[in-house]
């Protein structure tokens, strides 16, 4: 078992603008890696999350999960802004852009609820998420 006193991911809670905003800026370099194992080790071992109509719980059912998503969404390209902040919670809007095997582009839209334990590690994160099927020269990202 991993000790959770050896393990932190700063910056860590209690937020100000600067570390909330640069924890942001450090959750979309990792999702833009499409690396499941590494944007994992942002989370606890049992953290729970929400993403659409899905409920996962903990590190293998998230690394199952990205590696799964990053499988359909093709050329995945992410951007998170800060969108309000307190204590050890961290809400973000994001969009971000794909297509599937198909050729089709997307763009989701969506806003997350962060919640942290002290040692920096995401706990919670509930996603809602909206997906508008795009024009390849529509792209933003």
């Amino acid at each position: 078992m991993i000790d959770r006193l050896m393990e932190q991911k700063p910056p860590l809670p209690p937020f100000t603008l600067e570390t909330a905003t640069l924890k942001v800026q450090l959750a979309e370099d990792a999702w833009n890696t499409k690396d499941p194992a590494k944007v994992s080790l942002a989370y606890t071992p049992d953290s729970e999350w929400r993403n659409r109509s899905t409920f996962l719980r903990g590190r293998e059912e998230i690394v199952a999960f990205l590696k799964a998503k990053w499988e359909k969404e093709l050329d995945y390209k992410l951007k998170k802004e800060l969108w309000a902040f307190t204590d050890n919670r961290i809400a973000v809007r994001f969009e971000y852009e794909y297509h599937d095997a198909g050729g089709q582009w997307f763009r989701a839209y969506g806003n997350e609820n962060w919640e942290f334990d002290g040692h920096g590690l995401m706990q919670k994160r509930f996603a809602s998420i909206n997906d508008l099927p795009i024009r390849e020269e529509e792209r933003r990202l």
